[in-house]
């Protein structure tokens, strides 16, 4: 039996309606791929430099290479504006690793966060629509690829890039602290961040606080200027 003509109506002007949408916006997201490069403010070489001067100056002592790492940001020109000096930790679960994170900076085409644990956790990365630079602070990093036999280190002072569009499994066998930047379409992977939560924690009050302080961040970044 046929459908109902306004079933098929229905169906056929809700498609039309979203080709029209990908044929507007496909246009804009193409020009501004092209020029993400103009949106950012941090470099990973900068962040790579800060995060070694942090451990230099304060060893083992995670705290105050947060607090050096945040301080020097904030007095920066060209980021100090940009900077969320509350520092809020806040749980996150995503890819079945679980750890806590203090978000320094968000907006759409960057990133910049504290993530790590105390006790150690291992997951999946997710496969992003940005790179991701994780600077170890404290502790040690393991990441492991299909096809290889041994596992990628990554001790304090080193840097694991996670190119955008690949994804590993990863461990931190025990407390393990980092940077973690990332630069490139933001909001999309944010799905990837709160999977874990609607799917398996049912941890709501965390999810409403991950998605406000993420929110804001964004939101006065935009009003600041900061795409």
């Amino acid at each position: 039996m046929a459908p109902p003509a306004s079933s098929t109506g229905g169906i056929g002007g809700l498609l039309k309606f979203v080709a029209i949408l990908i044929g507007l916006f496909a246009p804009i997201v193409y020009l501004l791929e092209q020029n993400l490069q103009s949106f950012y403010i941090f470099e990973p070489e900068q962040l790579h430099s800060l995060a070694k001067r942090g451990i230099a100056a304060h060893g083992n002592d995670t705290r105050a290479i947060v607090r050096y790492i945040v301080d020097e940001l904030a007095s920066e020109v060209g980021t100090k504006s940009h900077i969320n000096l509350e520092e809020e930790w806040i749980f996150n679960n995503a890819g079945g690793a679980m750890g806590a994170m203090y978000i320094i900076h968000a907006s759409v085409t960057e990133y910049l966060i504290i993530f790590g644990t105390a006790i150690g956790t291992e997951g999946h990365t997710g496969r992003h629509t940005a790179d991701d630079y994780f600077h170890i602070l404290t502790g040690t990093q393991l990441a492991f690829v299909p096809g290889e036999y041994e596992p990628e280190v990554y001790p304090p002072g080193s840097v694991h890039h996670l190119r955008r569009g690949e994804a590993k499994q990863y461990k931190m066998p025990e407390a393990c602290f980092a940077l973690e930047y990332a630069r490139g379409w933001i909001p999309p992977m944010l799905f990837f961040g709160f999977a874990d939560g609607l799917s398996s924690t049912l941890d709501f009050p965390t999810l409403w606080r991950t998605t406000w302080v993420t929110g804001r961040q964004m939101v006065l970044n935009l009003l600041n200027g900061k795409f």
